[in-house]
């Protein structure tokens, strides 16, 4: 059972919704990277900042890289994971392509020692 708003939500109630679903697609289909950071003790808020920039300023610069958004995480059920992502990739192959781009190499040459990171990529 759920709690929401101080109201229970049974598991029947939660069966009837009518949710869409993302299904895994073809090879062809966007794909979803995912990401959240904790941020090692000493990390500065230009630092933070920084990487926020560098993130955005991907966008019209990675081939087949659809839509980015990053930010703090605002839930309450972060588990010390205080920033995080979202960027949208035309196809598997974008998102492989991004992983070896210069841009993003860059990047993680100095933001890699300041994050305890998670990621997940999934297929929409």
């Amino acid at each position: 059972m759920l709690r929401s708003g101080g109201v229970a939500v049974g598991a029947a109630t939660l069966s009837s919704l009518s949710l869409p679903v993302a299904r895994a697609g073809s090879e062809s289909s966007s794909v979803f990277h995912i990401f959240a950071f904790q941020w090692k003790p000493g990390t500065s808020e230009a630092q933070k900042e920084r990487a926020s920039k560098e993130i955005g300023a991907f966008q019209g610069v990675i081939p087949g890289l659809l839509q980015t958004h990053v930010g703090p995480n605002i839930s309450p059920r972060g588990k010390g994971y205080t920033f995080g992502g979202m960027m949208e990739f035309k196809d598997k192959a974008s998102l492989e392509a991004y992983v070896q781009h210069p841009a993003h190499q860059a990047l993680l040459a100095w933001l890699v020692p300041l994050i305890d990171a998670i990621e997940v990529d999934l297929r929409a």
